[in-house]
């Protein structure tokens, strides 16, 4: 597998799958200069609050387009529990982005899984079960990695947003 930061000056790297239970790293948080430090989607949205990642937004939608075509191949097969891998790159003033992790089908285990995490009998404080469909993981993946990153206007004609629910 190619190593995506490879020859990079990575500052920071994310791990995002979209999702809000158990989506926050502690020690990440504690040590914002450890730059080999994993950050999840919580440590995003916080971080968000006081320095957002700017990207503009010719950049952003080809983006966009990429990961829905990804996401929908992936749903296709069946495939959930993904993640994208983003590295900021502040020499370059660039992020460098793949979806990793995609490996794990809906089988009837998590099909299980998913049952009982939303049943509230292991709790979860009325948030959406980790696992779910692949068609409920594409549509919820989509939806954070859109709201994840500020769009800059770029001068060109503005795109509209990707709908999240788009196959």
């Amino acid at each position: 597998m190619e190593n995506i930061f490879y020859d990079r000056q990575i500052t920071r790297i994310y791990d995002l799958k979209g999702s809000e239970r158990s989506r926050f790293n502690a020690d990440a948080a504690a040590n914002p200069q450890d730059v080999g430090a994993v950050h999840l989607d919580d440590n995003l949205r916080r971080a968000n609050l006081q320095q957002p990642i700017l990207v503009d937004e010719g950049m952003l939608r080809a983006m966009e387009r990429a990961l829905w075509s990804d996401t929908s191949f992936l749903a296709g097969l069946g495939v959930m529990d993904y993640s994208l891998l983003v590295g900021v790159d502040k020499e370059h003033n660039q992020l460098v982005v793949a979806i990793i992790d995609f490996i794990r089908t809906y089988t009837w285990d998590k099909q299980l899984e998913t049952w009982v995490k939303s049943s509230g009998i292991l709790g979860g404080n009325g948030k959406e079960p980790t696992i779910v469909s692949p068609k409920q993981y594409m549509r919820r993946f989509r939806t954070a990695i859109s709201s994840y990153f500020t769009v800059v206007p770029d001068g060109h004609e503005v795109e509209a947003a990707m709908d999240a629910d788009a196959a």
